[in-house]
């Protein structure tokens, strides 16, 4: 092993693996290590010192944003990157024949095949501040609780920091793979599709470039020249930058995979039943107060005039936006009176609480009371927009509160009531935890036993004139 390796834009393999990571929203935690912690970083990759994992995260996204645990316990499927040479083939006469390609094991003892993910970062602290790895996994179950810990099997790649060759080898996976290292990595620019330069390397007309190129400080590619990729054309140590230091505050939140499907697959059973059952539920409820319609619409116009449906735009199944529709309760001026009362708003999370709330009309009290002003909704379960159980209907900027919570309750449709309406203990607009809890809940748990559980304490509530 060289005592010093060489760099690409002031960075050895080490300090590019972890850009790297950072480029995810991920800061690489090692044994013993005296790092600080990022506050900004979205997860905490927990490794030892000796090796450098690559692998996909994308298909984790799902555990954590779903299931949201303390601890992600990972496995590699791949222990370590193999290596080969290539070797001289000649006739028995010593004329060139070919060259051949040799497979063979890696140096060094076997690399570990564990790791964990972590968004919590006192557990990330507990990890890096103890240097013996027994006990830093047994530090590690121990802080996670078993109700809270996760366990995958990831398909990906080891690499050695003993071994020259296997960070060459790590340097090259990452050029392959690493399409925008502007990301966390400053002074480069894009010079043609997958080839990346330091600011002032000069690169004559007409190269050409196959594959990615990294091209590092201080070197010349000369015009016409053709650059074999993927290759990273280290810096010239005379020229070499200094290291930038990753700015976490300012990196773009992780995305989840466009093509992970929105609901967990245990969900897809019974949705058709359902979707009879509500049509059922909404076609028995529209015929028996469809009789009295006029006598609240009537009863609306009398005090504040028409229109006496509201109609308001709101989410449900993956996203889609539609008109829910309710008897109006407000007054006519009541998105006027919100703005004007934005200071005065009492909740704890996105949705607007006032206490004694002065836009609604004596009408739209007892209709709010008795739960009449939602019986419109029913027209909305009936045409799909909605179900009779399901998380509240939400408008999109009160979505926006939680990225993880938006895309759970997103993955089933907007209910009429819900987990959260009879489960909630807190006063109403001090108990946006406990909706966010009931959300994912009910998106995780959801089946027949609970719909109808849920309903049935709707029935009896409204019986007893509790709000929801």
């Amino acid at each position: 092993m060289s005592l010093e390796r060489p760099t690409i834009w002031g960075l050895n393999p080490v300090q590019l693996y972890d850009h790297f990571w950072a480029s995810k929203g991920v800061f690489v935690v090692r044994q013993g290590e005296g790092s600080e912690l990022p506050e900004a970083a979205e997860l905490y990759l927990l490794t030892d010192t000796s090796t450098l994992v690559v692998f996909r995260l994308r298909p984790l996204l799902e555990t954590l944003s779903w299931i949201r645990p303390s601890v992600l316990f990972l496995r590699l499927a791949v222990s370590r990157a193999q290596e080969y040479r290539e070797v001289l083939v000649t006739n028995t006469e010593g004329r060139f024949k070919r060259f051949q390609r040799q497979y063979g094991h890696s140096e060094g003892s076997g690399a570990p095949t564990r790791m964990a993910l972590t968004r919590d970062r006192v557990v990330a602290a507990v990890w890096q501040s103890t240097v013996d790895a027994k006990v830093a996994w047994r530090n590690l179950r121990r802080q996670a609780r078993a109700a809270r810990r996760e366990f995958s099997t990831v398909r990906g790649r080891a690499y050695s920091r003993a071994s020259d060759r296997q960070m060459d080898a790590l340097s090259n996976e990452i050029v392959r793979s690493w399409e925008r290292p502007t990301a966390t990595i400053a002074g480069i620019r894009k010079v043609a599709p997958r080839v990346w330069a330091f600011g002032d390397v000069h690169v004559g007309e007409s190269v050409h470039f196959v594959d990615s190129t990294w091209v590092g400080a201080g070197r010349r590619i000369e015009a016409g020249s053709t650059v074999l990729g993927p290759a990273i054309l280290w810096d010239d140590p005379a020229h070499r930058p200094r290291v930038g230091v990753v700015a976490w505050t300012e990196l773009e939140p992780t995305q989840p995979d466009r093509h992970l499907h929105p609901r967990p697959p245990s969900k897809r059973r019974g949705l058709v039943g359902k979707r009879l059952f509500d049509i059922v539920v909404a076609v028995l409820v529209l015929a028996i107060t469809l009789p009295f319609y006029p006598l609240v619409m009537f009863a609306i116009w009398i005090e504040d005039g028409w229109p006496a449906i509201f109609a308001h735009r709101r989410q449900t199944l993956g996203g889609r936006e539609f008109w829910c529709l309710k008897f109006r309760s407000m007054r006519r001026n009541a998105e006027q009176l919100k703005r004007k009362m934005a200071a005065e708003n009492r909740a704890d999370g996105p949705q607007f609480y006032f206490v004694d709330d002065p836009r609604l009309t004596r009408v739209g009290a007892v209709l709010r009371r008795t739960h009449i002003d939602e019986l419109p909704q029913f027209i909305n379960v009936l045409i799909g927009d909605m179900s009779v159980v399901g998380p509240r209907p939400s408008p999109n900027d009160e979505n926006q509160f939680n990225p993880a919570w938006r895309e759970a309750r997103l993955s089933v449709r907007a209910g009429i009531t819900g987990l959260w309406q009879v489960r909630r203990t807190r006063r109403p607009g001090l108990d946006f935890q406990e909706w966010i809890k009931y959300d994912l809940e009910y998106v995780n748990n959801s089946s027949w036993w609970m719909d109808l559980t849920v309903i049935l304490r709707t029935i009896r509530n409204i019986l007893r004139g509790s709000t929801t």
